[in-house]
């Protein structure tokens, strides 16, 4: 049974990882510390104050708890508020983006990718890039279980499924670099641990809307507000009960060896 479930989410883990060919751009500097907040944003080509925020080392604003349907309604207020991609932000910050929120649920998956504008597009893979994290509720995971011995090809489809209701959490290499070494992917290997391909986790960062895939490039998921950069993440060990607003039993990613 062991060996199975090892097997089952190798596949899981090696389908989510970042197509080979995948095109990427020359970065525009020579290291994370000579990019600055705005990232490679000239010639309007991406939006500079979008990169600002995405680049945020810390916050000391106070931490709400939220939950990820209320970001997920969330979607239809930016809808009716009428804003567009490129245009003043200020709709969205009276949405609470730039607002410290925490959540909690389901982490589905871990993954790797390549560089952006926001990081110059500097491309070494957990240091300078980002790592995207895939969120979702409780009911999300148990009216989509995955099947003892499942195929590689049903662990896809389920994991599709599961997806399409998500919510995007990200690691971002400042936040890294800035006292959290053990913001990458290598917390894919504590969710290999889990029966369901799914870790419990509290999530703690910035509330922030994803402008660039809002109308266009729609990613799989349930919303385009995200928790954008994560400035802490617990995880619930498996066999462990831990609750959304208390701290037993939480492990804090940052106090792992």
């Amino acid at each position: 049974m062991k060996r199975t479930l090892l097997v089952v989410l190798l596949a899981l883990v090696l389908c989510l990882l970042p197509l080979a060919g995948t095109a990427k751009q020359p970065p525009c500097r020579n290291s994370l510390g000579e990019c600055p907040r705005e990232g490679c944003s000239k010639n309007n080509d991406h939006d500079p104050d979008l990169n600002k925020l995405k680049n945020l080392k810390s916050s000391t604003k106070p931490v709400v708890d939220r939950t990820l349907t209320w970001m997920i309604q969330r979607e239809q207020k930016v809808e009716n508020s009428g804003y567009r991609r490129g245009d003043d932000r200020d709709p969205l910050a009276a949405l609470d983006e730039g607002s410290q929120a925490r959540v909690v649920g389901y982490l589905l998956a871990v993954k790797k990718e390549h560089g952006e504008s926001c990081n110059c597009h500097l491309d070494d893979v957990d240091v300078t890039t980002d790592n995207h994290l895939v969120l979702v509720n409780r009911n999300v995971v148990t009216s989509n279980p995955l099947p003892e011995h499942a195929s590689a090809k049903k662990i896809k489809s389920v994991f599709k499924v599961r997806e399409a209701q998500s919510v995007t959490a990200e690691f971002t290499p400042r936040v890294r670099a800035d006292g959290h070494p053990n913001f990458t992917s290598e917390l894919q290997k504590v969710l290999n641990t889990t029966p369901q391909g799914a870790l419990w986790v509290r999530v703690t960062g910035q509330l922030f809307f994803d402008s660039e895939h809002f109308h266009n490039l729609k990613l799989n998921r349930a919303t385009q507000w995200e928790i954008h950069p994560i400035l802490k993440l617990e995880f619930c060990p498996t066999g462990k009960t831990c609750p959304k607003d208390g701290d037993t039993n939480w492990v804090d990613l940052d106090d792992q060896p």
